[in-house]
């Protein structure tokens, strides 16, 4: 299939709807032929800005019939996760922006109601849109309004546990709630056919329930007999219910099961959830559809399309990198570490790819953990591994451990457990936005006793590192960034650092700088154009967060009492927050410049923009210098050359 448009060609539907108002106004043919469109459209776009494919590609049908049925945004619709909004982005008037889909002052990749008021609840973590429709709709009922509420989660999300949470309190509630499982896992088979569309149009008909009803009383008025007779018909109904009905778990929590829907009909879609929508009380409606749905490269590889870079749409194949990833280094590494230590084992929140752990889980099949979306219990888990003699690495997203605060301090670090944490997609990821930039982790880490926070400036360090890590009788914490490294050649042999000693790289005068982890690359190039200027600075690489070289740091704020810390974490107890505090101990009055990620939080965009805006560019970064200390240069000097820069 030819998934580009030639010029000339007939406008397409979907640049036609403006708002849920216009999609109201189609036909059900129309409807589907806006469906095939969109697929061309989400494919092209993503092509393009990278993003995540398969999942819009498989909620297509869904997000049109939600829309069609509802009165959006009166009505609320909230995303779990956030990252299958594309379509209903589309639908909610932002189409003609697609282009600028997760791009720098484009539209956001997740929801965001700063963006469009269709966009009920900013998402970006999963497992969190029951929690937020069921305050929704309690806020609703609490000041007597009118509408509906409903949550599209995902069978990913349900195995985090604040998904249970929300259930059990929604089902206890019992006011109007409607839950959309979308299960993307399972395919529609024969049985999820004819009979099921017809016991679910049968369930949600007004008048089957009235009937159901009526019946009862009609039975429990028989004298003598009667009460007798309906009672036992319920026993009955429930007993073919266990039998017969996949969702009987939700009715036990409260909730009126609907499905399995086949989520690719959209006739059946619009019709069950039409019924729904006068459904009372809390409603789940199962519907399966299909990852990657229309476009064979997705639906070949759904993992690789979750989120993918841009790619060319004829062969689905992304550019070829010549560096490899931080994260393949890593993967290599476990499964080097795993064959010469069989008590190493590795756990991972349903990011085995993404943490580059897929060849791990097929070389050590018995010691490794994926334990879908449940990073507190990952955490926990890993402690007990640890209380029992193994060697537990927890490989979780910086943004996605956050989650697990209480267990890394409680659980961890108060028995001062030898877990390693590998703190993938540290500092600023890009495209994805504030909900998964890593910017948070020195912070949040540092502050706990017992914990080494580590940081590598390049990939022999990060290897040195991890090889450190599992001498430490304690809890370590190695975080990296996302993508590839400095681009060294790496060594062959591993060394052990010495904990809390951080590295000179260059020596100076006039001023100290003290970086960390990524920063440091750019702060070489920082300190190569400051010496253009006549300025030269003495280079620390700190290596380690916790404990800081305290040795190296008062001695170079000593000598030259002027010190810039360099960071890609946020400046609120940060990093450079660490060193001001260390200099304060020491009582060393010396003028520190904190460069990082100020209070806060930063969109979406390329990394190399990001450090832009951020002036955290060299460049930039020389100009806040010299603007904070002019008398490190000629005044004169510094003028001519903004002059010549205008």
């Amino acid at each position: 299939m030819n998934y580009l448009r030639m010029e000339g060609e007939q406008l397409p539907a979907f640049k036609k709807i403006n708002s849920p108002l216009d999609l109201k106004k189609l036909t059900l043919a129309e409807m589907n032929e806006l469906a095939g469109e969109i697929r061309q459209q989400l494919i092209e776009s993503v092509s393009r800005s990278g993003g995540h494919l398969a999942a819009n590609l498989g909620v297509v049908e869904l997000s049109i019939a939600l829309h069609y049925v509802y009165d959006t945004p009166h009505d609320k619709i909230i995303w779990d996760v956030g990252h299958q909004s594309y379509v209903h982005k589309i639908l909610t008037g932002r189409g003609d922006r697609m282009s600028t889909l997760r791009q720098y002052g484009g539209i956001s990749g997740f929801p965001k109601s700063e963006e469009s008021p269709y966009d009920a609840f900013n998402t970006g973590h999963s497992s969190t849109s029951i929690s937020a429709a069921l305050g929704m709709a309690l806020a609703r009922d609490v000041q007597d309004q009118h509408y509906s509420v409903i949550a599209v989660t995902g069978d990913g999300a349900l195995t985090g546990g604040m998904t249970y949470e929300a259930l059990n309190h929604a089902g206890n509630a019992g006011l109007d709630l409607t839950v959309i499982l979308n299960d993307n896992e399972m395919s529609i088979s024969k049985n999820v056919g004819a009979m099921s569309s017809y016991l679910n149009r049968l369930r949600t008909d007004p008048s089957y329930a009235r009937t159901k009803d009526e019946i009862e009383g009609v039975l429990s008025r028989i004298p003598g007999i009667g009460p007798n007779i309906a009672r036992a018909a319920g026993r009955f109904k429930d007993t073919v219910k266990y039998l017969m009905v996949p969702g009987i778990w939700f009715e036990e929590l409260g909730f009126t099961y609907i499905g399995p829907v086949n989520g690719h009909n959209l006739e059946e879609l619009i019709t069950v959830l039409g019924n729904v929508r006068k459904m009372k009380g809390p409603v789940l409606v199962h519907v399966i559809t299909q990852k990657g749905r229309g476009y064979q490269p997705a639906l070949n590889d759904p993992d690789l399309f979750h989120g993918i870079g841009p790619f060319d749409i004829n062969t689905g194949k992304t550019d070829r990198r010549l560096l490899p990833t931080y994260t393949e280094i890593f993967g290599q590494f476990m499964v080097d570490k795993g064959r010469e230590d069989d008590r190493v084992a590795a756990i991972t929140a349903a990011m085995a790819s993404g943490t580059g752990l897929k060849n791990f889980a097929l070389k050590f099949p018995q010691r490794f953990f994926d334990v879908g979306i449940c990073e507190q219990h990952a955490v926990t888990m890993a402690a007990g591994m640890a209380k029992a003699g193994l060697k537990p690495v927890v490989c979780i997203y910086s943004t996605f451990l956050q989650r697990a605060y209480d267990q890394i301090l409680h659980d961890v670090a108060l028995q001062n457990l030898p877990v390693i944490f590998a703190i993938d997609r540290a500092g600023l990821v890009g495209e994805d936005g504030p909900t998964h930039h890593g910017v948070f982790d020195l912070a949040y880490l540092r502050s706990i006793p017992n914990f080494t926070i580590m940081a590598p400036a390049d990939e022999n360090e990060f290897l040195d590192m991890l090889n450190t890590a599992f001498t430490i009788n304690g809890p370590t914490a190695l975080r990296y960034p996302r993508g590839i490294g400095a681009g060294v050649e790496i060594e062959p042999q591993r060394r052990i650092l010495e904990i809390g000693k951080s590295q000179t790289l260059r020596e100076g005068k006039d001023l100290g700088i003290v970086a960390i982890g990524r920063s440091v690359e750019m702060a070489r190039d920082l300190t190569t154009i400051l010496a253009e200027y006549g300025i030269e600075a003495t280079l620390l690489n700190a290596r380690f967060v916790k404990p800081l070289d305290a040795d190296a740091i008062t001695a170079l704020a000593r000598k030259s009492s002027r010190l810039v810390t360099i960071e890609d974490n946020c400046l609120q107890g940060g990093f450079g927050s660490a060193v001001v505090e260390l200099l304060a101990d020491y009582n060393i009055n010396a003028d520190v410049l904190r460069l990082g990620i100020p209070d806060e939080f930063i969109e979406q965009g390329k990394a190399e923009i990001l450090f832009q805006y951020l002036n955290l560019d060299p460049e930039s970064m020389v100009e806040t210098i010299i603007d904070h200390w002019p008398d490190l240069i000629p005044n004169a000097t510094w003028e001519l050359r903004k002059i010549g820069e205008n």
